[in-house]
């Protein structure tokens, strides 16, 4: 059974983007020694992206090459904008197809975003790893990395990393 792994920026303040879905707040962070705090670790262990609506959209509008050529890629929508080669959507069933996607043989599955999304699969106890790179800044007003949730869950710390840029990541194991 492939893991589903939460790979996902936040600022202190636990917010994951914008208000408006934005994610301009990541771009200007200085990093003169080119980390990538563990993403393409992270990224070579997957054959499998989730995303949500709004993470798709926010990737569209950034001036970024697609960085999912090598995986399949699926969004959660309520809209079908077409699939192309390696990228298909969901638009009905969600925890049913994630669970399928999950029981499949390959690499792990990697998910990317959003907040609903977020909440929506650790309510279904979907999530096996959070990868949390926390950014020094605070938003104040933006979309929660967790929304409410109506159940607990209980993680175990596995590894911490601390960059020059203070940009700290985490990375829990579910219990």
């Amino acid at each position: 059974m492939k893991r589903i792994i939460l790979y996902i920026a936040a600022s202190l303040d636990q917010r994951i983007a914008e208000p408006d879905g934005g994610l301009e707040w990541l771009i200007g962070l200085p990093n003169p020694k080119k980390e990538d705090y563990g993403y393409k670790e992270v990224l070579a262990s997957v054959d499998t992206v989730i995303m949500g609506g709004r993470t798709y959209r926010e990737f569209l509008n950034m001036d970024i090459i697609w960085p999912y050529s090598e995986q399949m890629a699926y969004v959660v929508s309520h809209h079908n904008w077409g699939e192309k080669e390696n990228l298909r959507f969901i638009t009905e069933n969600v925890i049913e197809t994630i669970s399928e996607l999950r029981n499949q043989e390959g690499k792990d599955i990697l998910l990317v975003g959003g907040g609903e999304l977020i909440s929506m699969l650790l309510t279904a106890d979907l999530i096996d790893e959070m990868q949390i790179c926390y950014v020094p800044v605070i938003l104040g007003k933006g979309i929660s990395l967790f929304s409410e949730q109506p159940k607990e869950s209980k993680w175990k710390l596995t590894e911490s990393n601390v960059y020059e840029n203070g940009v700290f990541t985490v990375i829990y194991q579910r219990e």
